[in-house]
């Protein structure tokens, strides 16, 4: 049967999805790698240990649909940005700067900051010590905590007991890349899977962030693989440490104390701009911190809105892609209310 002859207007059909953009730009690295998509206010999207720009994949086109230029980040040492030999170069003070570098080589003279696990710690470090270049900042699993204390070295080596804890063992130059090289996407596959909410060892199991003394890490790892997980996903993810190697990613935990140091002029300080938390219920790193969250009224006074997934372990944003998107575009659309 014929059809009648119109022109199809703009409701017939779906609105077309914002470009991925892949670029490098210059910074205090030599180079960052980052992925950008859609356009509107800048949210720069720092990811942790051992991921890349990739964790935020979910993210990057709910953000853009939003009306937002998000811009994914590969942090130094990662990905195809510069990995620099000296392992000091991987202190904090460092990655700042090349979050700023970049929020500038983007053409912006500010932006929001979102990271998660270790770029949880660089957002906030970010936001901290460069308050004139981010707005906002938002974190991902790791609850902000003001410089202070012990040295962490020390703090590390009181933990465990007769067993050793995974920061300690990742401090030794070699040591680590020892144990994760000969076999990356096992030993990746089981890292995520001892921190994930759906393969994650039961409480009374041994727990995967320590090691037997003369033992492995991966020897307490899951032999399944995380729901978030895929063939595919776990190809990019090796894929990009088969090529760079651990080292660049590890040398962020081998500069802990000098960021004590470097730091020493920022002691307890709060972070006053607008501020996000969100954790999984289920992850080590947000309940061996509850204090530092429950201190959030005096270190995070600008703080907009907490949150605690319900049983969501630690990789939030590829467990609960849509929630956590849904929470962030919430909570940016708030900044501008």
């Amino acid at each position: 049967m014929s059809q009648p002859d119109r022109t199809p207007d703009a409701t017939d059909r779906p609105a077309p999805s914002p470009a991925v953009t892949h670029r490098t730009v210059p910074s205090p690295a030599g180079r960052i790698h980052l992925v950008e998509q859609g356009t509107g206010p800048l949210v720069l999207l720092v990811h942790g240990f051992p991921e890349s720009w990739y964790s935020w994949r979910h993210q990057l086109p709910a953000l853009a649909a939003a009306g937002y230029r998000a811009a994914a980040i590969d942090v130094r040492g990662y990905g195809r940005s510069s990995r620099p030999v000296d392992v000091a170069a991987y202190r904090m003070l460092e990655l700042v700067e090349d979050n700023a570098a970049v929020v500038h080589a983007l053409g912006e003279r500010n932006a929001v900051i979102v990271g998660h696990d270790w770029g949880a710690t660089i957002a906030a470090n970010s936001a901290l010590v460069r308050p004139d270049v981010f707005r906002a900042v938002g974190l991902l699993s790791v609850p902000y905590a003001p410089r202070g204390g012990p040295r962490p070295s020390e703090i590390f080596a009181r933990l465990g007991g007769d067993e050793e804890f995974y920061v300690s063992r990742f401090q030794e130059p070699g040591r680590a890349e020892a144990e994760i090289e000969p076999d990356v996407r096992g030993w990746l596959a089981g890292f995520y899977a001892a921190f994930s909410a759906d393969t994650m060892p039961a409480p009374d199991a041994p727990d995967p962030h320590f090691a037997a003394r003369g033992g492995t890490l991966r020897e307490r790892f899951p032999e399944r693989r995380p729901g978030w997980l895929g063939p595919r996903e776990l190809d990019f993810y090796a894929g990009e440490f088969e090529r760079t190697g651990m080292s660049g990613a590890l040398n962020r935990y081998r500069n802990m104390d000098r960021d004590w140091a470097d730091l020493t002029d920022f002691d307890g300080a709060p972070i006053t701009q607008p501020s996000l938390f969100l954790g999984g219920s289920l992850d080590a790193s947000t309940t061996w911190l509850a204090d530092a969250v429950a201190a959030y009224p005096t270190t995070l006074p600008g703080l907009v809105s907490s949150q605690i997934l319900d049983g969501c372990g630690h990789w939030i944003q590829q467990e609960r892609p849509a929630e956590v998107s849904r929470i962030l575009t919430d909570w940016l659309a708030s900044l501008s209310a």
